[in-house]
């Protein structure tokens, strides 16, 4: 196949990208808290909701055979969700705990990490232009979305430092690995991925301040009207990726 036949499937990572990215993550925790605890289906029926939900808009984009913002991203914030469920059952219901959760999602991680790199030669993120390589990604992003979320409840709940010092402690994380990235030759895959999984607990940690009661130490706003915030700003900085991806185009 020649150079110019082969499409891209994923997105660039550029600024845009952590936007969306931050947006989807912190709706993946209050839609799924919404679905499981607040219209009490529980966590294994929100599981097999939301793995029906992510496996159809999977086959969806990898059929696309290319970068499409809406369709990558539908996936992406299914993945999410999903990703809290899977999280939640981990802690609550096999009865692990935030800690041996965390543990687990890592080493499986790890595997997926190893097993891509010896079967593909490479861990790029922002060029993917094959199936396998493709489903090496996303399993990765599923898993490391499901990492995010219980790292971030192990530092809120387990450590006790609450949903607002959680966040703060989360962005200056971010902060210095964006430094990191900018002024030295750290690898910047691995730079990638330490962002990627410190984004959810993020997320998922300003999503709880947002819903969780005032005694609780949130601010009370419930999973319903947070969700519907954070899809208007999803909605909002998906229609700039999807101008932006028009003008990469023309």
């Amino acid at each position: 196949m020649s150079l110019n036949l082969v499409r891209n499937r994923v997105p660039h990572i550029i600024f845009i990208y952590w936007v969306i990215k931050i947006a989807s993550t912190t709706l993946g925790e209050t839609g799924a808290d919404m679905v499981s605890m607040t219209f009490n289906w529980g966590y294994g029926s929100a599981i097999v909701l939301f793995l029906s939900m992510f496996a159809i808009l999977l086959g969806v984009k990898m059929a696309l055979q290319r970068y499409e913002p809406i369709s990558y991203w539908l996936t992406f914030t299914a993945s999410a969700i999903l990703g809290t469920a899977v999280s939640d059952y981990i802690d609550r219901t096999m009865g692990l705990g935030y800690l041996w959760g965390s543990l687990l999602l890592i080493s499986l991680l790890l595997i997926v990490l190893a097993v891509w790199w010896v079967k593909e030669k490479s861990l790029s993120v922002e060029m993917i232009t094959t199936p396998g390589a493709e489903a090496f990604y996303w399993v990765a992003f599923l898993i490391a979305n499901t990492l995010g979320t219980a790292a971030g409840d192990y530092l809120a709940d387990d450590l006790g430092l609450g949903f607002m010092v959680s966040s703060l402690f989360i962005f200056g994380l971010l902060l210095i690995t964006a430094l990191l990235h900018y002024y030295t030759k750290v690898s910047g895959i691995l730079l990638f991925w330490i962002a990627f999984v410190l984004t959810r607990p993020f997320g998922a940690a300003f999503g709880d301040l947002m819903t969780k009661s005032t005694e609780a130490g949130g601010v009370n706003l419930g999973t319903i009207w947070t969700s519907l915030l954070f899809t208007v700003i999803l909605v909002i900085a998906l229609s700039l990726e999807v101008r932006l991806e028009k003008k990469r185009d023309c």
